[in-house]
């Protein structure tokens, strides 16, 4: 397997803010989600957030308060598997495959596919990536720690421009926020690889319902 490099809290490392934080470190493997603008109607947002409520209560965090703050300061792996049960729950509810899930076609699916490889091994290392219907999953590593949100931003704004054009459409395609998650270990890193590997599966999608894409590592 080829180098990769993984967390290591007493490297440099950074904390974007929007809505979540994004943590970012040069070189680390990253695990990054991202869907459709349609993907989660008002009744999975409500499960979602009953899901999140509990989820929170049990890790002694006040839902009604500025959670997202409070869970920053939670010990990293305390705040690690907090961070991925809220991930779970949401993305359930992306396998239940709402919305319009323009992606299933194979066209589209390519599009964003395309997107992502286009610059592999120059601006950043994609192991690995599934185009689902309504949203996508990658894992890669950023040669330096503020190309995270930048390259996510330019590759949701290219795609969506372009997949625009094949549907005659104007506006928003991708939500604004995303989850990602920086990988802390080879085991970690192998179950990751492994998670997007089986998501069509988990999901019942058919061949050519998904595009996934993997790099062999020796």
């Amino acid at each position: 397997m080829e180098e990769l490099n993984f967390f290591d809290r007493r490297q440099t490392y950074s904390v974007a803010w929007k809505t979540l934080p994004h943590w970012a470190q040069a070189g680390t493997i990253c695990f990054i989600t991202w869907r459709t603008g349609d993907s989660l109607p008002a009744a999975a947002e409500r499960r979602i957030t009953r899901e999140r409520t509990e989820v929170l209560r049990r890790a002694g965090i006040d839902p009604g308060s500025n959670w997202q703050a409070a869970l920053a300061k939670l010990p990293a792996a305390n705040r690690a598997r907090v961070q991925w049960s809220l991930f779970a729950a949401s993305d359930q509810e992306l396998d239940r495959n709402f919305g319009e899930c323009v992606l299933r076609r194979p066209a589209l699916s390519k599009t964003v596919e395309d997107s992502l490889l286009y610059f592999d091994g120059d601006r950043y290392v994609l192991t690995d990536s599934v185009v689902m219907p309504n949203h996508v999953h990658l894992l890669v590593a950023f040669r330096d720690e503020d190309a995270l949100v930048v390259q996510c931003e330019s590759w949701k704004r290219f795609t969506a421009r372009e997949i625009h054009k094949q549907l005659g459409r104007q506006g928003e395609f991708w939500q604004v926020e995303q989850f990602d998650h920086l990988v802390r270990g080879p085991e970690q890193f192998e179950y990751l690889r492994e998670y997007i590997r089986l998501n069509p599966e988990k999901a019942r999608l058919k061949q050519g319902e998904y595009r996934y894409y993997s790099k062999p590592l020796t």
